[in-house]
């Protein structure tokens, strides 16, 4: 039994506004999660990818596969991207701008602010509505209500599409800079991987004192249980920029630091992520912030270093 193609497709397809036709371009984990949630939705979905077999499973359930990118971006009025970087974005759009004509471009590959203000400018030169996106869940999550997805650019462009994004997951719009959920992706996976490194950190100095990981799991959830509360009073101090150091001081905080990585390293255990975060504390002491709260040195980690 041949594919069918994408022409097919398009002719035999009942088109409503709530299920108009996607492409998705780039079928890694994430690429395929997407596909299958507007699958899933209802909506008939394009998909190609620059390796083949990865669309096998999508096809099996309804997915067309297109022979190039110009194919799959002539498919739908709304294409998806999904890659690597920004670089593999250039190079797979690059020969297929023409196609792009009425259409709009949703690109929801990580990579920094500048590169998606830089990916906005591209497409404002070729006249193709462009929104960038971070998508800030895992891969199980898309198609669900926990998934979240960050967008930003233009609001009519949003708003456009806004009823078929919220087939992927929870959508916000966060301005027009098309830099800004870049922004927000890069702040909160640096929240989030310092946190893992902690955490693993934490494993390897639990196991050299003979305690399971499955042991110390709990105790780790009931220090992640704080943290909301912490982040919502850090946070007012940032944007007051008044730091009172009344439950806990940066000195205090180094101090505790000291303790840790004195253990770890009689363990024979690296501490040097908790090092660097030490350091940092230090410099805030020697700047005369010693006696204020810990959420001060973000204003310190703004400055450079002194000789």
């Amino acid at each position: 039994m041949s594919k069918p193609t994408v022409a097919a497709m398009n002719e035999t397809s009942t088109i409503t506004d709530h299920h108009v036709p996607v492409s998705v371009l780039g079928l890694g984990p994430m690429g395929r999660a997407l596909a299958g949630a507007l699958l899933a939705a209802g909506h008939p979905t394009t998909v190609w990818n620059r390796t083949t077999g990865r669309a096998d499973e999508l096809i099996s359930r309804g997915a067309v596969a297109a022979d190039s990118v110009t194919e799959a971006v002539q498919a739908s009025p709304l294409v998806i991207v999904c890659v690597l970087d920004y670089d593999a974005v250039q190079e797979i759009l690059a020969p297929a701008a023409d196609a792009f004509d009425g259409r709009t471009l949703i690109n929801l590959t990580a990579d920094s602010p500048e590169r998606a203000r830089d990916m906005a400018d591209w497409a404002a030169a070729r006249g193709i509505a462009y929104l960038d996106g971070s998508i800030m869940t895992p891969t199980d999550t898309i198609g669900g209500a926990s998934a979240s997805v960050l967008y930003s650019g233009p609001i009519e462009v949003f708003t456009r599409w806004q009823d078929t994004l919220g087939h992927l997951g929870g959508s916000s719009h966060l301005g027009t800079d098309p830099g800004r959920a870049a922004a927000h992706d890069v702040a909160l996976l640096g929240f989030f991987w310092s946190a893992m490194s902690g955490f693993v950190h934490a494993l390897a100095l639990a196991k050299a004192e003979g305690i399971t990981a499955t042991a110390l799991a709990p105790y780790a959830k009931g220090i992640a249980g704080i943290l909301p509360n912490i982040i919502d009073a850090l946070a007012e101090e940032a944007d007051a920029g008044d730091h009172p150091g009344e439950d806990s001081t940066i000195a205090s905080v180094a101090t505790s630091m000291d303790h840790i990585i004195h253990v770890s390293r009689n363990r024979g255990i690296d501490a040097s992520v908790l090092t660097a975060a030490r350091d940092i504390a230090v410099r805030a002491i020697e700047q005369g912030h010693g006696s204020e709260g810990f959420g001060r040195i973000a204003d310190v980690l703004k400055r450079p270093t002194t000789s």
